[in-house]
């Protein structure tokens, strides 16, 4: 039987910037996807994991600068999939890149990415996936070995793979994700990626030339030191999910961890940072 959802949505005033500090905290509860526009926030989780305790775990209802005010439905995947249609628009990513959904028709880029992203995140609408796909875009991927850590709809393990990377791995933790980016990889003909149901890294090898993680701050916090063992000297980990406030504990995390900051990459409220091994 198929998985019913329930659909949140959530008129925030005012909306700059707390709309996407809300976006932030409800990413981590169980919600597994989110549709933004003009009018207000979407938010989408399983609906045999709502509850009516549920938001209580946001800060953001308490803060009085702000108001919000929110409905619920419950909606089955076929209400989904009409949804995201009618609102995935293509996203281009400077002149040689363009993320589709394979409804809309050729763009003749030199990278172009069939995205249909169903109830995973990463369209490449989101600033973080945005940003990423920038770095990706700038990184030398030719015959590298690449992973995408919490890969979502394996945008980035795709970009990857259109650039020439030699072995791609795609990990999440969400099977709807490892569902969507293997779907993704079929439809994009891409055939070098692995892709894996995992919450963490299992190796302890250096054998990455680049790790792509695009989650929170607190499984980044988490897992850094797991990155840097699994990156080969001189490898590159591209990080992103998490707001300039955070930047320094993520800098100083990578710092113990002998990952030295290359660059960075704001946009609106969120950060990418590049780091190297040394």
């Amino acid at each position: 039987m198929a998985e019913c959802y329930t659909e949140y949505y959530f008129i925030v005033t005012p909306k700059e910037p707390w709309e996407e500090i809300l976006l932030a905290q409800l990413q981590l509860l169980p919600f597994e996807s989110f549709l933004s526009s003009e009018e207000g926030l979407k938010a989408y989780l399983p609906t045999h994991l709502n509850s009516d305790q549920l938001l209580k775990e946001v800060a953001l209802f308490k803060e009085k600068r702000v108001s919000i005010t929110y409905s619920k439905r419950d909606i089955t995947p076929e209400n989904w999939n009409a949804q995201w249609e009618s609102s995935f628009l293509p996203v281009m990513i400077g002149e040689n890149c363009v993320i589709r959904a394979d409804f809309h028709p050729p763009q003749g880029k030199a990278y172009e990415l069939i995205i249909n992203p169903k109830m995973s995140f990463g369209t490449g609408h989101h600033p973080t996936t945005l940003m990423m796909a920038e770095y990706a875009l700038e990184e030398k991927l030719h015959n590298a070995k690449v992973l995408d850590m919490g890969c979502g709809t394996g945008i980035l393990a795709i970009l990857a793979s259109k650039k020439g990377a030699s072995n791609i791995e795609a990990i999440d933790i969400d099977p709807w994700c490892i569902e969507n980016t293997t779907e993704n990889t079929r439809a994009n003909a891409c055939s070098n990626i692995h892709v894996f149901k995992a919450s963490q890294l299992s190796t302890t090898k250096a054998e990455y030339d680049i790790i792509f993680a695009n989650i929170n701050r607190n499984i980044l916090l988490e897992q850094i030191p797991s990155y840097s063992k699994a990156l080969s000297k001189k490898g590159r980990l591209l990080l992103s999910g998490f707001y300039a406030e955070d930047e320094l504990l993520l800098e100083e995390q990578c710092k113990k961890e002998n990952l030295t900051l290359v660059s960075r990459k704001e946009n609106e409220l969120w950060v990418a940072l590049k780091f190297q091994k040394y």
